[in-house]
């Protein structure tokens, strides 16, 4: 349970269409709304939205999406430009919602990102509402299974302090970006979040290559690998559970590396589950023997950009230089200031004037206007420097 929480406004619980449509209404008067999810992605093999929370002044509102399966209704909240969705770490959020409900955001505040341009030094939610409210969380609430019904008690009263402070906080925020001058690029940030979307999940039988140590394995090694790594995303979807909770990557590599071919010595590798059936195990044993007959794969080659030229790599070094000085100078941590794709793909590019850089699309307007002069001029620096 929460401590420290006195107070509190009612709970409503939205389990149906009736109820959704009044709290809709309710929220559409309103300028701010305070807004968060659960999913359950550490118990599904793909993760749906399992709760989803608003808050307003007075009132702090739970719907119910396994209840309440048309929520098509409330694509007129997320849409409407005058009513603030206020979130903290938004991105996932909006993704999710955007995937599982098709909605579209605009008018977005989020939290976590406010507190990072303003530099506080730690802006995690469960820190802020101890700072800020005295508010301590339980924190085992964060590896719940979202997705059972019913929820419990302490389940509801932890969804319910994800939002309910939302709103005050933002207000705090909000006059110290002002106070900074640091709400335009806020706004830009916040903007960029409104248009993520889910890159989609789709199983690559040679995503194996991508295991910690698969590349240490010889040939026959990789094919067994692959046989297991293929067969675990069959398991799990069967099972409808994460990958990792099937078998681990350590013990898909273990298998790989000893390749046991009797009950006995597959019991003798480390991270198999105990409580594993008899006929999983000689299945697992059968994927085995097939790997071990299956074609070697191929290595993969290293992309051409996996591993930049030199003067490509010194170039980034330079921009890194830059940007560490810049946020040193705001008090921020450095990829407040531009994140480390941006400055790989600056370091490629080379761009050599204002008009070189804004072709490259990777700057929104307040990036280009606060920082576009100082990135030519870091390159130029770095040029000048190299010709030496």
């Amino acid at each position: 349970m929460s401590r420290y929480v006195h107070n509190l406004p009612p709970l409503t619980l939205i389990n149906t269409k009736e109820a959704l449509e009044e709290m809709r209404s309710r929220l559409l008067l309103e300028p701010a709304v305070a807004v968060d999810t659960e999913s359950n992605s550490l118990y599904a093999y793909t993760e749906r939205v399992c709760l989803i929370q608003f808050s307003v002044p007075g009132e702090d509102y739970l719907v119910d999406p396994f209840a309440v399966e048309d929520l098509s209704s409330l694509r007129a909240v997320f849409a409407d430009r005058g009513v603030e969705k206020v979130f903290h770490a938004a991105e996932y959020d909006v993704r999710v919602l955007r995937r599982d409900y098709q909605f579209e955001f605009a008018n977005l505040f989020d939290t976590m990102i406010a507190s990072r341009i303003v530099g506080w030094p730690r802006y995690g939610l469960g820190s802020l509402l101890e700072e800020r409210f005295g508010v301590l969380t339980n924190k085992r609430m964060q590896r719940t299974d979202w997705g059972r019904r019913p929820l419990s008690t302490d389940q509801l009263e932890y969804a319910r302090l994800d939002t309910h402070f939302l709103l005050p906080l933002r207000d705090t925020l909000l006059d110290e970006l002002q106070a900074q001058n640091r709400l335009a690029e806020a706004r830009s940030a916040f903007d960029r979040v409104t248009r993520s979307k889910w890159n989609g999940r789709q199983f690559d039988p040679d995503g194996f290559w991508g295991i910690k140590r698969a590349r240490d394995l010889d040939g026959v090694g990789w094919a067994v690998l692959r046989a297991l790594y293929i067969y675990r995303d069959e398991r799990a979807q069967a099972l409808d559970r994460p990958s990792f909770k099937v078998l681990n990557d350590d013990v898909l590599v273990a298998l790989s590396q000893r390749r046991p071919s009797s009950l006995a010595e597959l019991g003798r590798i480390r991270g198999i589950p105990r409580l594993l059936p008899p006929r999983e195990r000689r299945l697992l044993l059968s994927v085995i023997e097939q790997g071990l007959r299956d074609p070697l794969p191929k290595r993969p080659a290293r992309r051409r950009n996996d591993r930049p030229d030199d003067e490509t790599s010194d170039r980034y070094e330079a921009l890194r230089e830059w940007r560490k000085n810049r946020a040193k100078d705001r008090g921020v941590e450095s990829d407040v200031v531009l994140s480390n794709r941006v400055l790989h793909i600056l370091a490629r590019h080379d761009p050599t004037s204002l008009e070189e850089l804004d072709a490259l699309g990777i700057l929104n307007e307040w990036e280009r206007s606060e920082y576009g002069r100082e990135i030519v001029s870091a390159l130029r620096r770095h040029r000048r420097f190299a010709a030496r």
